[in-house]
């Protein structure tokens, strides 16, 4: 216990902050809820231990259940539900186990989407129940980046091009990596729906497309999303996995009107606050060194070279000094409508216990190109990514502390995990000078990938090459000149972290062949590709 102690000293030492004075005091129980029915009854006994946050401390509750946390009036109260047990879901799979505090309710008389309405007093006892659920080791969870429709169409596409294939998914959970809707917040409700029928319980980060662009300033730019969510800023266990999400989209306010009359908004960054970093450093404080922190965030926590400040957090120092001590450690984002993955470190405060470079993944969202594109033979866009990945989602696995990552393609094979670029005939005199290059969508730095020419050669290392993905290009350049001409096309094409390219081999004898590509991701996972060569 002195060990732990001084562990969260070590936290609030690192961060240099002092706990603010807040003006009141909740109270309340943790309850077993072993009927379900939400409600306490006889027999139902307070649960210890378990903990409770207002956003900023992290407290336990007593042998009897109970706790006692300070509050002022913008506060919202919630459990971080622990291990084996399961939090109070509404009929949409959205865990309600939070109190909002707000007895004037949001400022939002001024803004395009209403916040929370007023609460009035405080309650006496502010109770949450809890069911007992047994959680396995070996879990899966879906990893949803950007969703994005904002328009009730592109929520049906939504639905029917990704959601549909997840019905009755073995997954344990979901999670929406923010901007649930393209601005249009009306929408949160359609999506809340879509994703229900997944089954599933379903959380979410808040993203900069969630935001009321009507609020003057940052700290009330989530009352809506309070208002439809609870807390932006909490954490959730499952099995040996901590979840903590934060969110990380700074508002910087809308600022009136220009001289013709149109609204001026002051535009959005990437950042966390030291709230925010004090909440982290105490959930964190009785969490085990042997269980997985995944921290989920909108926007990128590193920088991304050329991407501006948008689009990275300045702070993942000081959050990667927190997590350095947990050898098991990595970050999730999306918001860049890229397929991409980073390794920060090793040295210094930037490798984790274990020494390892810290791991962030940038997720493949399931609006894609924001449902551009023409469409396919169902309906639906192509909405291809600039990187040339499909729009899609990441299936996380998880085993105690060791985790998976699986991209899946929106309606497509699981086994599609690559494309292939060749010419379309190669000249058998001049098969040595063509190209080939691959697009495997989830790799990265430690994938290994070859080719081979079936019964023409041995297995050829192919070589990483961040580059424009030929397909992509090609798609994009039809997409442009495609009639009308009124629609917006696919957006210009982006330099691709996941390509890699060989040359055939030389004097390839004329006729059909097989080109076959194997990749093996940094989780072991292997794929395969087939191509079909003409040589001439």
């Amino acid at each position: 216990m002195r060990a732990i102690r001084c562990l969260a000293l070590t936290f609030l030492w690192l961060l240099g902050l002092a706990a603010p004075a807040l003006a009141g005091t909740a109270r309340g129980v943790v309850f077993d809820d072993r009927n379900a029915n939400g409600s306490r009854d006889a027999g139902e006994p307070g649960l210890p231990g378990v903990r409770v946050s207002n956003g900023l401390d992290v407290i336990a509750t007593d042998t009897a259940g109970r706790y006692e946390i300070a509050i002022d009036d913008d506060t919202i109260v919630f459990v971080l539900k622990p291990r084996d047990w399961q939090t109070a879901l509404d009929k949409l799979n959205l865990s309600r186990s939070y109190y909002i505090h707000k007895p004037a309710g949001s400022p939002d008389d001024e803004f395009q989407y209403r916040g929370v309405k007023p609460t009035g007093p405080l309650p006496d006892s502010i109770d949450f129940p809890l069911t007992h659920s047994p959680e396995p080791d070996r879990f899966s969870a879906i990893i949803m980046g950007d969703p994005q429709p904002g328009t009730r169409q592109q929520v049906r596409f939504y639905a029917n091009d990704v959601v549909a294939e997840l019905v009755d998914s073995t997954a344990m959970f979901g999670i929406s990596m923010g901007d649930i809707v393209g601005d249009k917040l009306s929408l949160f409700g359609q999506v809340n729906a879509v994703q229900a029928t997944v089954g599933v319980p379903w959380y979410n980060v808040l993203g900069n497309h969630d935001i009321n662009y009507y609020s003057p300033d940052d700290k009330h730019s989530d009352e809506t999303f309070e208002r439809v969510y609870g807390p932006a800023n909490y954490a959730f266990q499952y099995g040996a996995v901590h979840f903590v999400v934060l969110d990380n989209v700074f508002w910087k306010g809308y600022q009136g009107k220009d001289p013709a009359g149109e609204p001026k908004f002051g535009g959005y960054t990437g950042a966390l606050n030291e709230d925010q970093l004090r909440f982290v450093a105490n959930y964190l404080h009785d969490v085990s060194r042997e269980e997985l922190i995944v921290v989920c965030t909108h926007i990128p926590l590193p920088e991304l070279s050329h991407w501006g400040e948008q689009h990275s957090t300045p702070q993942l120092g000081r959050l990667l000094e927190l997590l350095s001590v947990f050898p098991h450690n990595l970050s999730l984002s999306a918001h860049t409508h890229v397929n991409r993955h980073h390794f920060v470190g090793p040295g210094g405060s930037e490798a984790s216990a274990s020494g390892a470079p810290h791991h962030h993944h940038n997720v493949a969202t399931a609006s894609g190109s924001w449902y551009r594109g023409p469409l396919d033979e169902q309906g639906f866009p192509v909405t291809t990514m600039a990187d040339g990945a499909p729009n899609g989602y990441i299936m996380a696995t998880f085993d105690g502390p060791v985790y998976r990552l699986r991209y899946k393609a929106a309606r497509m094979p699981a086994e599609y995990q690559m494309a292939i670029h060749t010419p379309e005939v190669v000249p058998g005199s001049a098969s040595g000078e063509a190209e080939v290059v691959v697009n495997v969508f989830n790799g990265n730095e430690r994938s290994k990938v070859s080719m081979r020419v079936r019964g023409h050669a041995d297995w050829i290392t192919m070589r990483q090459d961040a580059r424009v993905d030929p397909l992509y290009k090609k798609l994009r350049n039809a997409d442009v000149a495609r009639e009308p001409t009124d629609h917006t096309p696919l957006p210009k094409p982006s330099i691709s972290t996941h390509i890699w390219v060989a040359l055939l081999p030389a004097d390839l004898p004329p006729g059909v062949h097989v080109l076959e590509v194997e990749s093996t991701d940094m989780f072991g996972q292997t794929d395969r590709g087939i191509r079909l060569i003409e040589v001439d």
